[in-house]
């Protein structure tokens, strides 16, 4: 059972039945004119198993927001609270490039205490769910740039982490990279939530300012508004997978969602 942690302001732990819980959280920062609110009374929880989308423009907070999460920061208000240490997957692939793909694996599993002789066929064994098998003695430069972010999301999926943070993981990729990734990733989740192992129920909570990606993989849509971030509307996503980008139902929630977002940039745009 993963250790449940509860972070709070004041540095206090509670304990959590969730995967995340987001009760009243603000975070302002120091600036020229005083202290500058960048999240205002944020409270959100994710379901085990679940999969949030946080979206808005560019500057709402959905990183600080993750951050947050993430242990990374922490907040001046309220509190934060996740089922286990969350693992965390960046825009960028922060692999060591003079490790190979393995290697990079086996680092993880190597702070999480999991023993020599077991990591070089556990790291093939993620290889081959983000399907990348026989890609353990590569090193970062024979990578593409999708190949890099396979190995990410396998390093990450390494810390058997019960949540997975991820802030626009996707977003330097070309479209048709992209739109594969989606695919493996929402199947990598499904087979997590459906193995009956010990780890499962994994829940992801992923930053894009992306709609129709969000739309595409999520099952819950939330909305922040323009600085400073609040939780402006959230939407259910009911459309069966697998997805793709260009489904009509996908197309016609992203033609929704987007209509709220351009309001909340305009009324951003009048203060």
């Amino acid at each position: 059972m993963a250790t449940t942690l509860a972070k709070a302001a004041d540095g206090t732990e509670t304990a959590a039945t969730h995967a995340a819980r987001i009760e009243h959280v603000s975070k302002s920062y120091p600036g020229p004119a005083g202290q500058q609110l960048v999240l205002d009374d944020i409270s959100l929880d994710v379901a085990p198993g679940e999969f949030v989308t946080l979206l808005g423009a560019s500057g709402c907070g959905k990183s600080t927001l993750l951050n947050l999460v993430a242990g990374l920061d922490r907040p001046t208000a309220g509190t934060i609270s996740t089922d286990g240490r969350p693992a965390l997957m960046f825009q960028e692939h922060a692999l060591f490039p003079w490790l190979t793909a393995g290697k990079n694996i086996e680092l993880a599993l190597k702070l999480r205490g999991v023993p020599k002789s077991e990591r070089r066929g556990r790291a093939e064994e993620l290889l081959e769910l983000v399907r990348l098998g026989g890609a353990h003695g590569k090193r970062v430069h024979e990578l593409s740039g999708g190949m890099r972010q396979r190995v990410a999301l396998a390093r990450a999926l390494a810390q058997e982490s019960r949540l997975l943070l991820m802030d626009e993981p996707f977003a330097a990729l070309d479209a048709i990279t992209r739109d594969v990734l989606h695919d493996e990733l929402t199947r990598v989740w499904h087979t997590a939530n459906t193995s009956g192992s010990a780890a499962g129920r994994l829940s992801v909570l992923f930053v894009t300012h992306n709609v129709r990606e969000a739309v595409r993989l999520a099952g819950r849509v939330v909305l922040l508004s323009s600085r400073p971030g609040r939780i402006a509307r959230q939407w259910t996503v009911d459309i069966e997978h697998p997805r793709r980008i260009e489904d009509t139902a996908v197309a016609e929630l992203s033609v929704e969602i987007t209509e709220e977002l351009r309001g909340e940039i305009r009324r951003h745009g009048k203060h």
